[in-house]
């Protein structure tokens, strides 16, 4: 039986039309909520507010088009193997989603448990991780330690060699982590808010957030008009500090390029995600074959999509000692997202000193493997007006009281 590309396509992402699978609309002049940004957590935040809180009159916005921003720009690692409480909660329940979310969905997202394994290289990232491994197991989530020949055999092509510049002294493997298809998300969480009767308008930039004689959010003027709105919720990865200065409100954030790559398609070669925290370098393969490989975020302050080549050189480098069989594999391209930093390095979720004004933000690189369970939080937070409980200790007003969930250091490499 012959197939054509489109028809396999369509078999992997549903059996629907592809890649347009939802209602794209015209503005309404109001709304009840309007969400501004149509990436992975603006979706699944939509989707949840219609399908769990019957909070259907939304609309959600967009500059350019459905997931193009760092949603169709991310590595698309998912895990919860995070040490402080806070940050493995949020994590945990969105990986627990993420393990049915096709289902849920009817489309397929393409989650696969591979496994993440975090190397250790030193006696620090020994004692780290197997920090990890003892906090993870307190809070309910599977981690467990390998030796470097266990590490080999997870992974086979790793070198756990002493003669590498950085030895392989051990990993911290959560066997439940994974990777999914980016832009399969974004459709999916599209698709199923769509057909319960969201809007989903692209081309279509906030340029202003108007405010009520009262203070209160009134709504947002674009460049399609001015759209009145009971909500207004912003959650644009890379552009939080711009659009919540349109409604005067100052955040502690601060936007890096965040670099990644890919190489040209090969057979079936990496079984699992593998992440260094020593050498900043991570890789796992993708269902069309290419080696996704991703460094860290630029040492300066960027709206670039691109970033500094030195970042990428060393990556390489560290991928080319780990792997040395991938040696001889060609660069097929490379990108850059635009991530949010906090001071201490965790999200941003709930309510602003606006009244009616919503945020999500500040999830730097950690993004991604949080989109269904950060839209089902940030979409009870806005329906009910108060912060959901995983999303509490995520508040803006900690930095104001000092209670920080620090994951700098705490949780590794943050990818």
């Amino acid at each position: 039986m012959r197939f054509s590309l489109v028809s396999l396509a369509r078999q992997a992402f549903g059996g629907a039309a592809w890649p347009r699978q939802w209602r794209e609309a015209e503005p309404k002049p109001a709304y009840d909520v309007v969400i501004v940004g149509a990436g992975g957590h603006g979706l699944a935040t939509a989707y949840y507010l219609a399908k769990e809180h019957g909070i259907r009159d939304v609309a959600v916005l967009d500059k350019g088009w459905l997931g193009g921003g760092n949603t169709g720009r991310n590595t698309t690692i998912i895990r919860s193997n995070y040490l402080q409480d806070e940050s493995a909660a949020i994590y945990e329940h969105a990986l627990k989603l993420w393990e049915t979310l096709s289902g849920e969905l009817n489309y397929n997202v393409m989650y696969s448990p591979r496994g993440v394994m975090m190397l250790a290289h030193n006696e620090h990232d020994t004692r780290v991780f197997k920090r990890h491994v003892h906090a993870n197991r307190l809070q309910g989530i599977d981690n467990e330690w390998l030796t470097p020949q266990q590490a080999k055999a997870f992974c086979p092509p790793l070198h756990v060699g002493t003669d590498a510049r950085y030895p392989v002294l051990g990993a911290a493997l959560q066997r439940r982590g994974g990777v999914a298809r980016h832009d399969a998300v974004a459709w999916g969480y599209a698709r199923g808010a769509s057909a319960m009767g969201v809007d989903i308008v692209q081309n279509c930039e906030v340029t202003g957030i108007s405010r009520q004689p009262n203070g209160a959010v009134a709504g947002v003027e674009t460049t399609r008009g001015t759209i009145l709105a009971n909500k207004v919720a912003v959650v644009a990865a890379g552009h939080t500090s711009v659009l919540m200065g349109m409604a005067g409100v100052r955040m502690p954030l601060e936007s890096f390029p965040l670099q990644a790559l890919v190489s040209e398609p090969v057979k079936p070669v990496m079984p699992c995600v593998v992440m260094s925290n020593t050498v900043h370098a991570y890789i796992s393969q993708s269902d069309k074959g290419e080696l996704v490989i991703g460094a860290g975020t630029d040492a300066y302050t960027s709206y670039s999509q691109a970033g500094g080549l030195h970042i990428s050189s060393h990556t390489l480098e560290a991928i080319c000692e780990l792997f040395p069989s991938f040696r001889r594999l060609r660069m097929l391209r490379s990108w850059g997202g635009i991530v949010d930093v906090t001071p201490d390095r965790s999200p941003i979720i709930g309510l602003t000193p606006v009244p009616g004004l919503f945020v999500n933000c500040g999830w730097g690189t950690g993004g991604f493997k949080a989109t269904p369970g950060s839209g089902h939080v940030f979409a009870a937070t806005i329906a009910r007006g108060e912060p959901h409980p995983i999303a509490a200790p995520f508040g803006l007003d900690r930095f104001r009281t000092g209670r920080l969930i620090d994951e700098a250091a705490a949780a590794a490499v943050s990818h």
